[in-house]
């Protein structure tokens, strides 16, 4: 049962009526581009088939109800709030993501009462995006309620604000505007700064690959983690640089030494995303498989944002045949991914597999991440 279906017969159940109407947004892999977004910089993430649903029927009574029904049926209720109450720091909890989008949308005149029932199959604390796939089908929903569209562009900026000012998380802008703006069989390169986005066709199929995603199950928090920490030192670094962000920065030498590693990360990324792009224009699919891995080493060494079992898979992945691999999303935990021959698929599942048990690490999850639709209304 999909994430839509299972989302509208849950909120038959539980409110014995039909919803108006379900939207749903997908979870993301970034190709490539990690903690360039709040410096302004490249991203390239494509949208997976995981999806968060949300049925939804408007109040009359200005009141937001909102349930999450969990991997085994037990639904989680958040506490009803009037949307003119909202406010950051009175919600806590999951409950502050779907509230915190719509205390922003009632700013914009665009929310107002109503029901929500939330399902879906986005791996939670995987680095796959799910609580933004959570924020972007709730930003739809309430929108469609409205019978307001909003551009893309400007409600994943929305959304980011929602989750700086309500939630507390200062994320950049990757991972809304991928949820919203991706389409099937591409990803989406974006320019952060000027919002300029670009679909390039990408089949990893076609040319005998595929995108391997490898849960390494160690779940992680940004609220908790040094995020906001690394993004507060670009700020730092940009300022001693005299630039806007580290996406002006050219030399960097200058930067003292704790400084120095996390502009070297960015600058260095960047480019890697402009190489990969060049790559993929040209149709030469398997060539991004260096730049992935050079993104990983300097994750790892630079941004010290990886950890023991991201490093694992990657290095046995590689090992086993991988033409490339990184870790994906924030970081310090959640997921990498690598671009795999598909007859080598079998023998790199094996060879990650294999490498976490002789550690006694969690078995990993693994699947094919496919390029898939963006966030939309199903029915």
């Amino acid at each position: 049962m999909s994430p839509a279906v299972q989302a509208a017969a849950e909120f038959r159940r539980l409110h014995e009526r039909a919803p108006e109407g379900v939207w749903s947004a997908p979870g993301r892999v970034n190709l490539i581009g990690e903690h360039t977004d709040y410096n302004d910089g490249y991203v390239l993430p494509f949208a997976l088939r995981h999806r968060i649903a949300v049925a939804a029927s408007p109040r009359a009574d200005g009141v937001l109800t909102a349930v999450t029904i969990g991997s085994d049926g037990n639904a989680q209720w958040a506490i009803p709030t009037s949307v003119a109450d909202l406010a950051p720091d009175r919600t806590g909890g999951w409950a502050a993501y779907p509230f915190g989008v719509a205390w922003v949308l009632r700013q914009h005149g665009f929310a107002d009462g109503a029901d929500l029932v939330i399902t879906g199959d986005v791996p939670t604390g995987a680095g796959l995006s799910s609580s933004h796939a959570l924020q972007c089908a709730v930003a739809l929903a309430l929108l469609g309620l409205a019978d307001a569209t909003v551009p893309l562009p400007e409600l994943a900026r929305w959304i980011q604000r929602s989750e700086n000012d309500f939630v507390g998380v200062p994320t950049g802008l990757l991972d809304q505007t991928a949820s919203l703006c991706c389409v099937d069989s591409h990803v989406l390169f974006v320019d952060v700064r000027s919002d300029e986005q670009e679909q390039i066709p990408f089949d990893p199929a076609a040319h005998g690959l595929g995108v391997l995603a490898i849960d390494t199950r160690v779940r992680h928090s940004l609220a908790d983690s040094a995020y906001g920490d690394r993004r507060t030192a670009c700020e730092r670094a940009a300022d001693l640089l005299g630039v806007p962000s580290l996406r002006d920065a050219t030399d960097i030498s200058g930067l003292p030494e704790d400084l120095l590693p996390l502009a070297r990360h960015v600058v260095t990324e960047n480019a890697r995303v402009l190489r990969t792009v060049d790559c993929l224009r040209a149709g030469s699919l398997p060539l991004i498989g260096a730049a992935l891995t050079e993104s990983h080493v300097s994750l790892r060494d630079d941004y010290l944002v990886s950890c023991p079992e991201l490093d694992v898979a990657v290095e046995s992945a590689v090992g086993a045949g991988a033409l490339g691999a990184r870790m994906t999303g924030g970081g310090f935990g959640g997921t990498a991914i690598a671009l795999v021959p598909v007859d080598r698929d079998e023998q790199v599942r094996a060879a990650v597999t294999s490498a976490f048990a002789e550690r006694s690490f969690t078995a990993p999850r693994m699947f094919t991440a496919v390029p898939s639709p963006g966030a939309g209304r199903d029915y």
